[in-house]
């Protein structure tokens, strides 16, 4: 079990590399709800951000003795993401987009310390976190980069993104965290999950709904994600 994480992670990035380049969908920009509202274009998916904001606000009000280093990184990365994606769904294109994405790197990076501080005795989770936010810069400019030549390869970035998913349960589980801490993250996990398919289903969901598109619902599943993480704290 100890060296059950390192495997995972290992096993993912073999695959990734064998699979070769992840290239972002082709009409990944035509978004389904394109309604205007007071002036904004865009509006669904330009305001449902704003709760990425109210959670975040809410994690950096914490005392400051219960908001590690990692777990700040990741309050950042949320506020930070209720800026840059409102500027991408504001007139979306590629160029815009690496600001959307940048926060969104540094949040799941400063899940994975935080998380890793939580069930490791180690007194580095600042560098750890340093570390995975610049792993996180820097995969979203290595898209940026490939991209300029006609295929962004996608697959660190998602790599990150997707590894606290698989791998905090796993530190979980070896550290024999509090049940509430592991249903939380469970929760949490599968909100995001759930976000990822609405993702998927932007234009059925609008088509089905008529008031809202998979991709604001989304961005209300995954603040919901950080709602639940947030839970984790505020009973300390």
């Amino acid at each position: 079990m100890r060296h059950a994480p390192l495997a995972v992670l290992a096993v993912a990035v073999v695959a990734m590399l064998v699979y070769g380049p992840i290239v972002q969908p082709a009409h990944y920009h035509e978004f389904a709800d394109r309604r205007v509202l007071f002036g904004i274009p865009n509006a669904a998916d330009v305001l449902s951000n704003i709760p990425f904001a109210i959670v975040a606000i809410w994690f950096l009000l914490l005392p400051w003795e219960r908001v590690s280093p990692g777990f700040l990184l990741f309050a950042i990365g949320l506020l930070l993401t209720a800026a840059g994606s409102s500027y991408y769904h504001w007139a979306p294109d590629n160029q815009r987009l690496v600001w959307d994405r940048l926060p969104i790197a540094l949040a799941a990076a400063g899940l994975l310390a935080g998380f890793y501080g939580r069930t490791h005795a180690t007194r580095h989770e600042a560098a750890i976190a340093i570390a995975l936010g610049v792993f996180g810069i820097a995969s979203v400019l290595w898209w940026s980069f490939t991209d300029r030549g006609g295929a962004g390869d996608l697959r660190p970035y998602l790599l990150l993104q997707l590894s606290p998913i698989v791998l905090v349960p796993l530190w979980q589980a070896h550290a024999r965290s509090p049940r509430r801490e592991r249903v939380l993250f469970i929760v949490a996990a599968a909100l995001y999950v759930a976000a990822k398919i609405t993702e998927a289903a932007d234009r059925p969901i609008f088509d089905a709904l008529g008031v809202m598109s998979g991709h604001t619902l989304k961005h209300l599943l995954a603040a919901a994600a950080g709602a639940a993480l947030l839970k984790i704290f505020k009973r300390e």
